[in-house]
């Protein structure tokens, strides 16, 4: 008889599992955005914060003990007692290889045992470059990679391909139409869609590698989880450890069956001497019910069976150890290594900038919060370290002066949580005025759009009162022209998406430190004499 826990075979278990935290994942995804309420009501990010190749990768870098991430003890505790089950249990990317892979053809080709080592090279590779403050987890760790895929592609694609041709049933089509199509659609933006829609740059880098991992499922199953995965190799290092064991360890010297274990093991966790290896096997169950003799079982066993010799060669290790010091070496001789221009402006609340990229772990929940999508992923903007890392972009939208929901959302604690009164005053950058741009400036217009929408009580921006030539007509004006109080202005970057200049923008913002000497004394010059704010006092808020 098969091994079974309360009659119910182990696979259906481990399935239904798999889907109910599927399930659960993709709520929490949904979740992850504003919703009209100051707080997110729901553990976001608390994926992120079971795995511990996020925790070691972001204390490695920070060289601090990070207390946000406690949640990943659980992970290594469950993994020494029971394995690498998070993979095959847990882990939303597996799940979705395993439905994924039934769309894709069969191959009966035995697995390349060499490709399995890879994982434990990246892994090193990850943790190292961590330690030499140029993080690369972002590029690799599983989770990051399906949340900022699917937060900054799939999920604004989807919206937009569901939101249209209702629109346009809307406008158009006649009412019988509509009194079936809009209740739809009512269901779906209450549960499906995205609270509204967002648009994001570098998006398709991110789909890119996204459909990259399930693409190489033509040539393996799983072959992300067998062979790249760093998350997976660390957690299979501890499983090697684990109390859980699969009896016999090996294959079957006289098995009968058409298809053994060995040759469809979905992760293929045995050696070339068919001993199965304990950090590959995913405890997905498929051996046990596949063997005809019910010879199989999982048992605790406190004194753990000799294990197949550890792939990974001392020669592995040291290749793995050299790349992760290269890499920042090689980036900053190549010119791709940190570089911050004066408009990188980082979210409220952020770190310092190199504390900021080492425990940011590029997830995407920053920008999928964000009320005006005005947070986007940087490329190699701010250099290889810099890469996916979140950035305030005002043409796109501004930072909103109650909003404190991008430190929620973080799960590394890289952006702090900030109460509303402290996010209030927290200083992003200040703006600056382009005078070849800015209307009063460079035309002689009159425009004081900036002065108006800018949230703080004691406005930010004020104005000076100059005689000058309107270009347009060439008559003498007054116009009043704008400059920024520095010791006021936050650095929102409203100014700059309310700015009417089409375009270039007659208004940009920079972090502070960059913002030149000259322009500072000017501004602090005509704050001295200043006049009034022509709009009054007080937020449009």
């Amino acid at each position: 008889m098969k091994s079974r826990l309360f009659g119910i075979p182990w696979t259906w278990l481990r399935r239904a599992t798999q889907l109910l935290l599927l399930a659960v994942f993709l709520w929490l995804f949904r979740r992850t955005e504003t919703s009209g309420a100051p707080e997110l009501n729901a553990p976001v990010n608390a994926l992120f914060r079971l795995d511990p190749l996020v925790a070691l990768s972001a204390m490695f870098a920070g060289k601090e003990l990070i207390w946000l991430v406690w949640p990943a003890l659980v992970t290594v505790i469950l993994t020494l007692l029971l394995g690498r089950f998070f993979c095959g249990w847990v882990c939303p990317l597996g799940t979705m290889l395993d439905i994924v892979r039934r769309v894709f053809p069969k191959r009966h080709t035995p697995p390349n045992p060499r490709w399995r080592v890879v994982k434990f090279f990246l892994l090193v590779v990850v943790l190292v470059s961590a330690v030499v403050n140029m993080p690369l987890i972002g590029w690799l760790n599983p989770f990051s990679i399906l949340v900022r895929g699917l937060t900054l592609a799939v999920d604004p694609a989807l919206t937009w391909t569901v939101t249209t041709p209702s629109t346009w049933l809307l406008r158009h089509a006649p009412e019988s139409v509509t009194n079936i199509s809009e209740p739809i659609y009512a269901w779906l933006k209450a549960h499906v869609l995205a609270f509204s829609q967002a648009k994001f740059m570098w998006a398709w880098v991110s789909l890119a590698i996204l459909a990259a991992v399930f693409a190489l499922e033509l040539f393996e199953r799983r072959f992300w989880c067998r062979n790249l995965c760093p998350s997976g190799a660390l957690l299979g290092l501890i499983g090697r450890f684990s109390l859980l064991h699969r009896v016999p360890m090996r294959v079957c010297d006289k098995c009968k069956i058409e298809v053994s274990c060995e040759e469809s093991c979905r992760m293929g966790a045995f050696n070339p001497e068919g001993r199965l290896l304990m950090e590959s096997c995913n405890l997905c169950m498929d051996c046990i019910e596949g063997c005809n003799v019910s010879r199989l079982r999982f048992r605790f066993k406190p004194k753990m069976p000799a294990p197949a010799p550890f792939e990974p060669s001392r020669r592995l290790f040291l290749a793995s150890l050299a790349t992760g010091v290269a890499v920042p070496v090689v980036a900053r001789a190549t010119g791709v290594a940190q570089r911050l221009p004066s408009d990188m402006i980082r979210p409220p609340g952020a770190k310092p900038e190199q504390e900021f990229l080492d425990a940011c772990v590029r997830c995407a929940e920053c920008m999928k919060v964000c009320v005006t999508n005005a947070l986007q992923p940087v490329m190699f903007e701010a250099g290889l370290s810099g890469a996916f890392t979140p950035r305030l972009v005002p043409q796109m939208g501004y930072c909103e002066f109650n909003c404190t929901l991008c430190g929620q959302a973080c799960p590394t604690g890289a952006i702090r949580r900030l109460p509303v009164a402290e996010k209030r005053k927290f200083v992003m950058g200040q703006a600056v005025f382009d005078k070849n741009i800015c209307l009063p400036y460079a035309k002689g217009e009159s425009c004081i759009t900036c002065e108006e929408h800018c949230p703080l009580p004691e406005k930010a921006i004020q104005f000076t009162e100059v005689k000058t030539i309107k270009k347009a007509t060439g008559e003498k004006v007054v116009v009043k022209q704008p400059f920024t109080v520095m010791k006021l202005c936050i650095g929102c970057g409203i100014c700059v998406n309310k700015c009417p200049v089409e375009g270039a923008r007659g208004v940009n913002v920079v972090r502070t430190e960059t913002v030149p000497v000259a322009v500072r004394k000017e501004y602090e010059k005509l704050e001295a004499s200043a006049v009034a704010s022509p709009s009054g006092s007080g937020s449009p808020y």
